[in-house]
């Protein structure tokens, strides 16, 4: 069992295909080059309700998370084929109003003591990056970008599934090669 993590690496991203009737396809994985960091944060809401002077009721609402994904550079596959800009005949790229982001699963690692702990946020989508840059100075320094992140739940209730130490061999060796599907779905 980890007791510590201190890296993130091995991001991927992997279009979602809604059918006709709602079923969720995932594409093949495709590797975000030049991860940097992962910053998530809870969505969702405390209900507190007070009766008989005092905590009645409490509850909470899982909304899935929004957050930050650090990148190097925004690769062009991800812009074409998560955030909707067209390359033309000319090979430039062109963002137009029209067209909406596609939703995608996400998957990643973070490293720890105990090896990687891997994860896989099956329904994400992002906004538009920032565009930024400065000129250089007297030394290069790196400028990264940054990808706004909503995870919502999947359809089934599913916002993510994480490996464990005692993951088995298969699964872990093949967690980039496709989505993970979950084999049962524990009862609440």
């Amino acid at each position: 069992m980890p007791k510590v993590k201190f890296g993130f690496k091995c991001a991927y991203y992997s279009k979602i295909t809604i059918g006709e009737l709602g079923a969720v396809t995932y594409g093949t994985p495709i590797k975000l080059k030049g991860a940097v960091s992962m910053s998530l944060s809870p969505a969702g809401n405390e209900v507190e309700f007070y009766a008989e002077d005092g905590l009645y009721y409490s509850d909470s609402a899982n909304n899935g998370y929004n957050g930050t994904l650090e990148l190097a550079l925004i690769q062009d596959d991800f812009l074409k084929d998560i955030l909707g800009e067209v390359e033309d005949s000319n090979k430039v790229l062109q963002e137009n109003v029209t067209v909406s982001a596609s939703p995608f699963a996400l998957l990643c690692e973070f490293t720890t003591d105990d090896g990687a702990k891997k994860f896989c946020f099956y329904n994400c989508t992002a906004s538009r990056p920032e565009l930024a840059s400065k000129t250089k100075g007297e030394s290069k320094e790196v400028q990264t970008e940054t990808l706004n992140l909503k995870i919502r739940p999947n359809a089934d209730g599913i916002v993510k599934a994480s490996t464990k130490s005692d993951t088995t061999a298969s699964v872990i060796n093949n967690w980039y090669s496709s989505v993970y599907q979950p084999t049962a779905i524990p009862t609440v």
